[in-house]
């Protein structure tokens, strides 16, 4: 069987900077829980940080892969510089999803850690852009696929694909 890493507050956990979950109700996520099949993890929480804590963004929204290389970084709106907790939290999830056997993610879109296809800017101001957050670019580059939570019918697919090898 197939494990899937998940946001853990996706998953009902009350993780998020603010305190909160983001609890998912989506069929097909509820059927892999009741099979066994999800790893719930907060790489956020994973590196160090605290809950609830300040909201982070990647500098200029430059994304996760530029945290990787050292390029960007991961600051709270004050300034204070919060990469190494983001970047010790990815590779936490690898080693999780490692440890697990994991081949697929469905991770929270927009979040500067999990958000797979979209992050904020880094100006604080609400607004989106094309990009991965850390944990989504490293499990990306180490061959784990990585879904949005709007996105696990397509998690699903690939699933499937995976099931029938």
């Amino acid at each position: 069987m197939h494990r899937i890493l998940v946001s853990a507050c996706l998953l009902g956990s009350r993780v998020r900077f603010d305190g909160k979950a983001k609890t998912s109700e989506d069929a097909l996520l509820a059927a892999w829980r009741t099979e066994g099949r999800l790893v719930s993890f907060c790489p956020e929480v994973a590196g160090g940080l605290p809950v609830p804590r300040p909201p982070a963004e990647i500098e200029r929204g430059a994304g996760g892969d530029a945290v990787l290389a050292g390029t960007a970084h991961v600051r709270r709106a004050d300034g204070t510089d919060v990469t190494d907790e983001f970047v010790a939290g990815a590779h936490a999830a690898l080693a999780a999803a490692h440890r697990h056997g994991v081949r697929l993610a469905i991770l929270k879109e927009g979040s500067p850690s999990c958000g797979p296809l979209k992050i904020y800017d880094g100006t604080f101001a609400g607004h989106a852009t094309t990009g991965q957050g850390v944990t989504a670019a490293l499990l990306t580059a180490n061959g784990i696929r990585v879904f949005g939570e709007d996105d696990i019918a397509a998690a699903a697919t690939y699933l499937a694909t995976l099931e029938t090898n």
